[in-house]
C-alpha cells in the first residue's frame, strides 16, 4: 500500500478540504486528489464524500482512518528503529501502576532529556525475547527464575528492592496491626488470583510461601484490580499482598488497611535487563542512574528468593 496516498488521506481527513491537505503537504490540490483515488481503486470503496465545504469521510472512510494512522506510525517505529539516536527510549515496566513504572516516572524527572516509550509485557519471557528482537531497549524484571537462564548477549543488574505490604478489609483480624511478621499470616488466607502460574512473579510467591509456611491462594476469576480490591474490602479473612510502591485507588468507604511487613520485610527484586549490543545512549543513562547509591542494595532484616 502506498504510504503517501494513506498519509494524504489522514491529513485529508484532520483538516476536511482537499485544499488545506495540498497546502500542508507541500503538493498539488490535484496530486491529493490523485493519491487518494488510487488509494480508493485499491481499496475497492469511497473514502470522501465532496460538499461544498470540502470533504467528508465516507462510512468506510470512517472505518479505514484508525487503520491507516496505525500504518504510519509503524512506518515511523520502523524508521526509528534503525536510528536509536533519533527514537524514544523503549522500556517494559510489568504495569504502569507497579514500582517499575514509578521508578521510571523519577528517572524521567532526573533526566526530562530522554525521551521514554514506555510498555506492557506479559513475563519475563516476553520481554527477554523483545529485547533479543529490538522492539524494546530494557525491562524491569525479577531474574532469575529456578530453571531459567538469561541468553547469551542479555544483561541483567539488582535496580530496586521493593518492600511487600499485606492489604486487609477494615473487618479482618489484623486490621489494626501497624505491622505483621510473615510467620504470622501462616494458617491465614493470602488471596492472588492475578498470579499466573510459570511467571516470575508467581515464582518469587512460591518461594516466599515455603519460606513461611503461607497458603497463597490463586483460584478464582482474576476480574482486575476493583473486583479484588472490592472482594478484600469487605472480607473478615482474605487479605492480599501489594508492593510498596505499586498505585492503588478505592473508595474511601473501602477501609482498606495497607500493614507493614517485618522482621523480615519480604522485598520484591526488581533487575534492569537489557541487551550488550544495544546501541541506544539514553540506555547508558538508565542504567547509570540504577547504578547509583541507592539503588539495588538489599537491607539487613529483609528476605528474598535464594535464586534472586
Amino acid at each position: 500500500m502506498d504510504l503517501d496516498a494513506v498519509r494524504t488521506f489522514v491529513t485529508a481527513a484532520d483538516t476536511g478540504r482537499f485544499q488545506d491537505a495540498a497546502a500542508e503537504l507541500a503538493v498539488t490540490q490535484q496530486a491529493v486528489s490523485k493519491r487518494i483515488a488510487t488509494l480508493e481503486k485499491v481499496l475497492g470503496v469511497r473514502l470522501f464524500t465532496r460538499t461544498a465545504r470540502g470533504a467528508t469521510l465516507t462510512i468506510d472512510g470512517q472505518a479505514f482512518l484508525p487503520h491507516a494512522r496505525g500504518l504510519l506510525r509503524a512506518e515511523e517505529r520502523a524508521v526509528a528503529s534503525v536510528r536509536p539516536d533519533r527514537r524514544a527510549l523503549r522500556v517494559d515496566v510489568i504495569g504502569r501502576r507497579l514500582a517499575p513504572a514509578a521508578q521510571l516516572g523519577d528517572f524521567r524527572r532526573a533526566h526530562p532529556e530522554v525521551e521514554l516509550d514506555v510498555v506492557t509485557l506479559f513475563d519475563v519471557d516476553a520481554a527477554v525475547d523483545a529485547i533479543r528482537a529490538g522492539t524494546i531497549d530494557a525491562s524491569f524484571r525479577a531474574v532469575t527464575m529456578p530453571g531459567k537462564r538469561l541468553p547469551d548477549g542479555i544483561g541483567a543488574a539488582r535496580a530496586f528492592d521493593e518492600p511487600l505490604q499485606l492489604l486487609t478489609g477494615p473487618s479482618h483480624e489484623l486490621a489494626a496491626a501497624r505491622a505483621v511478621r510473615p510467620a504470622e499470616l501462616a494458617g491465614r488466607r493470602i488471596w492472588m488470583p492475578g498470579l499466573v502460574p510459570g511467571t516470575e512473579s508467581a515464582a518469587y510467591y512460591d518461594d516466599l510461601a515455603a519460606a513461611f509456611g503461607l497458603t497463597i491462594e490463586i483460584t478464582g476469576p482474576d476480574f482486575g484490580t476493583e473486583p479484588l480490591l472490592d472482594t478484600i474490602a469487605d472480607s473478615r479473612s482474605l487479605a492480599t499482598f501489594v508492593g510498596e510502591q505499586t498505585r492503588l485507588v478505592w473508595p474511601a468507604d473501602h477501609g482498606l488497611r495497607r500493614i507493614t511487613l517485618r522482621d523480615p520485610t519480604p522485598v520484591y527484586p526488581h533487575s534492569l535487563v537489557w541487551h550488550h549490543d544495544n546501541p541506544h545512549p539514553a540506555l547508558v543513562t538508565l542504567r547509570d542512574h540504577f547504578r547509583s547509591g541507592r539503588f539495588g542494595q538489599t537491607e539487613a532484616g529483609t528476605w528474598t528468593p535464594a535464586w534472586a
